[in-house]
This record gives C-alpha cells, structure tokens and sequence, in this order.
C-alpha cells in the first residue's frame, strides 16, 4: 500500500483522530475542506496535513484529491441532523467515485441507526437491518450502496461503534448534551433512561482499532465489517457518574435531558426534529457485539474509562487544567 489517505471530513471528530491516528503511523494525510486555509489555522493541532480545496457533494473534487492514495476515509456527515437526505449520499458517491479512480479502499465509520427494535439488544455484524427512523433508512441504503461499490473495484472497511466521545469531538451527544463544552464541569445531564445499557465509543480507540485493521489490508474481505465494543455502562446513567467523579467533583448533580423542550420547539427546528426520531435509542439498551473484531485483531484497543473521559473532560474545556493530574495524560494507553 502506498501510505498516502484521504480524509473527507477532518475536521469532525472521527475524521480528526483518524487524521493524528494515520500521522503518528507516518502516513501522508490529504484532507479535503472548502475553505483549507481557514481549515488548517483551526486545526493546526493535527500538524502538517495537506489541505485541499473542494466540496464534498462533487465527486470531481474528490476524485481530484484522491489522486495516489491508497484509502479514503468516509467521516463526513450531514452537520446537526439536518438534511441527511439530500446530503448523505451524495457526499458518499462523491467518495467512492475517488476510491474507485484510485484504487484505495473506503472506511466508513457506520453507526447503530441501521437498526430496529428487532435486532436489539445485542447486535452483531450480521444483524438484520430493518430501522424504523428515516436516518437508519438512509445509513441502510449507504452501506447497500458501499456493498456493490466493493464489487466495482472499491473494498470497503466498515467499522460500527456507539456514540462518540473525545477530546478533539464536542459535535457529539457527549460534547453538546452531556456537558457543556468550554465550561467547568458543574453538573452532567443524561439524556436517555437511567438503567438503560448504552454503549460508547472513544475516539483515539475506535481510530487506533481502524488503523490496526487497515493495516492487515491483505487480510480483509473486499467488503468488511467489523462491531467496536468500546465502554459499554449497564446502567446508562453511569457515564455520567464516572464524568463528574473524573472531574473531580462527585458530587455534582445528574440531571434530565430537556426532552419536553425539545418537543415543543421541534415543529420550528429541523435538528430537534431529527433527535426526537432517535430517541428511542436512549429507551432500550443497544450494545454491540465486538467478537469478530477481538477474533481478528486478538483485543480491542480499550483506554481506561476514568482516563478517557479525564482526556476528553480536558480537551472539551471542561477541566481545570490546574486540577488534570499530570498523570492522566501519561497514564492513557491503550490495553
């Protein structure tokens, strides 16, 4: 393989640790934006990438910047749940045109929203897809859509994982519910039932467990699937638990998620509207089944849960810089 990738959407969470992930493994790392020169002044915390201009709804800019590499990285998403529709897959052709004109293979970071209630509570990679939310149609009609591009000369690397949390992600559940970004943690709302299983991902892991399957490219199928367990809480609510305790402040109340306002204000904003219709992912435990992954790599690259959330407490300006153990950063690792 050459080592040269493509980012589309470095600037968002997974495209971004993936972007530190490939750099640290001495990969050359192109990403595409459409402003590159604000890009790189915003993101200079991700070194030396080589910013290219173009959109990612047209496949001649993809296709453009995709010139030598040999793995395009699908992390582009639709920003606030707004107009997946007429967005999602579109900027996913525009990818596989690329990958396809140069031979690279194709990581799509997928999610649960394929899923209905019938393949709950525990979901393998051969789970049936049947969502009852019109995003979970969409993601459902993108992998179709990345299953016949991998018979068109386009392998693809599909990795599935719960809800994001990091130091480089705020556009998250975590990062926009849960606290409350480049403020001092004060207290942690939870938005879903508090004994209800939910799992999460964290994202320098799920980056890593990428990167350690791309480089056994020889070893994947054409069109791969693989389940990332990451933190997996019984009683949802003890996310919230273990934030404020890896704060420092234990004792700061857990309160309910605003759903009623949500509600009122959803008939005026399409993102209310959106988080409404993937609600119930918060009602029912969704945990996912990471077997084949450990079967393949012999672990899962797994951060200790209090250093994990310290790091991305930090990262997302909750923290105190004065009370982050000089420890914590020493201390992540991944066993």
């Amino acid at each position: 393989m050459t080592r040269t990738a493509l980012i589309i959407g470095a600037t968002g969470g997974i495209g971004s640790e993936m972007a530190l992930a490939l750099k640290a493994r001495g990969w050359s790392v192109r990403a595409l934006n459409r402003n590159p020169e604000k890009a790189a002044r915003d993101f200079a915390r991700l070194g030396s990438l080589e910013w290219v201009k173009g959109d990612a709804m047209m496949a001649s800019d993809v296709i453009a910047a995709s010139e030598g590499v040999s793995l395009v990285v699908h992390a582009a998403n639709p920003p606030g749940y707004r107009n997946w529709k007429g967005t999602a897959l579109p900027m996913l052709e525009s990818s596989i045109a690329a990958a396809k004109a140069a031979g690279a293979r194709l990581v799509f970071p997928g999610t649960v929203y394929n899923f209905g209630p019938d393949a709950l509570p525990l979901i393998s990679e051969t789970s049936p897809q049947n969502p009852k939310t019109r995003k979970g149609a969409i993601r459902v009609a993108m992998e179709m859509r990345l299953r016949r591009a991998s018979k068109e000369g386009a392998p693809v690397l599909i990795v599935r994982a719960g809800d994001f949390f990091g130091p480089h992600g705020g556009n998250n559940w975590f990062g926009q519910g849960l606290v409350k970004m480049g403020k001092p943690l004060g207290s942690v709302t939870y938005p879903g039932k508090r004994d209800v299983g939910h799992a999460w991902a964290y994202l320098p892991d799920l980056a890593e467990t990428i990167m350690r399957l791309v480089e056994r490219e020889n070893e994947l199928a054409d069109f791969d699937v693989f389940h990332f367990g990451g933190h997996w809480f019984d009683k949802g609510v003890e996310i919230a638990d273990a934030t404020r305790k890896a704060a420092g402040v234990p004792d700061a109340p857990i309160r309910r998620f605003p759903w009623f306002a949500v509600y009122l204000a959803s008939p005026f904003v399409e993102t209310f509207r959106e988080m409404i219709e993937m609600r119930y992912l918060w009602k029912r435990p969704v945990r996912l089944d990471n077997r084949k992954l450990v079967a393949f790599l012999g672990e899962e690259p797994h951060t200790p849960t209090e250093v994990a959330l310290r790091v991305t407490l930090k990262g997302l300006g909750c923290l105190d810089t004065m009370s982050f153990k000089s420890g914590a950063i020493g201390a992540e690792r991944r066993v």
